[in-house]
């Protein structure tokens, strides 16, 4: 039997953004089960736009924080699989469809991450992190996740999760009000079940927040963060990363 796919976009003050984000969700080849907007204590037109688009249930997180709203995505959510996405991603026509046949296919994986593609971003910027992708991050997930067994690199706008591996591990950590949530999510999945990296499994999305702070720093401060929740299970740094505009 094919799982079901719940599709959750959580959303603060996104208007600008969310409407392309979740028509792309509706164009796919393999469609979604559900879409789920979480209002995450929005104060411009985010619930007033989705509403508008048919398919799509809205749901009001008052709230502010990511693992707050994630979390509030997970219980109004109905699919096997939970997949998130940032309201600035845009998702290729085939994206649900290679996430599915994943997590169909193998069943000793519990969750399915994949990286980024900038559509807003500078020719040099694309190529330094599309390196990243391409190198340090595959090493650095068969790292963490085969060789030290400490956990797993999980994008934290793109991924995909069996609900019964989310409850398992209790859901999201809402004592992490937003950067690290990805790393801590990786890891704690990661002791149950396998932890899929797929660069098949991309998403378009926004550079604001490397431009907002730049490049080097960005890689700089997730690096850091995601050695030290895993191997230490220290908080994340919490220089201000979340960048909304």
């Amino acid at each position: 039997m094919a799982l079901t796919i719940s599709v959750i976009v959580c959303a603060y003050n996104e208007e600008r953004y969310l409407p392309a984000c979740l028509h792309s969700v509706l164009a796919q080849t393999r469609p979604p089960d559900q879409i789920v907007v979480v209002n995450n204590a929005s104060t411009d037109g985010t619930r007033a736009v989705s509403l508008r688009i048919d398919g799509v249930t809205v749901v009001d997180e008052p709230r502010k924080g990511l693992t707050r709203a994630r979390e509030t995505g997970r219980k109004a959510s109905r699919g096997d699989v939970l997949v998130y996405l940032d309201a600035d991603c845009r998702a290729p026509l085939t994206w649900l469809e290679r996430v599915g046949r994943i997590l169909e296919r193998r069943a000793e994986a519990v969750a399915v991450t994949g990286p980024y593609r900038f559509y807003d971003w500078h020719r040099r910027g694309r190529a330094l992190i599309g390196a990243y992708d391409r190198s340090v991050a595959p090493l650095t997930h068969v790292a963490a996740q085969r060789v030290f067994r400490l956990g797993a690199l999980l994008y934290g706008g793109n991924f995909a999760v069996r609900r019964t591996a989310l409850d398992r591990i209790g859901g999201f950590d809402e004592r992490i009000e937003f950067h690290g949530e990805d790393t801590n999510l990786g890891r704690r999945l990661s002791a149950i079940g396998h932890v899929v990296l797929s660069n098949a499994c991309w998403l378009h999305t926004s550079a604001r927040r490397y431009r907002a702070l730049g490049t080097l720093t960005v890689m700089r401060l997730y690096a850091r963060n995601f050695w030290s929740e895993t191997m230490y299970h220290r908080p994340a740094d919490r220089q201000h990363l979340d960048v909304r505009i």
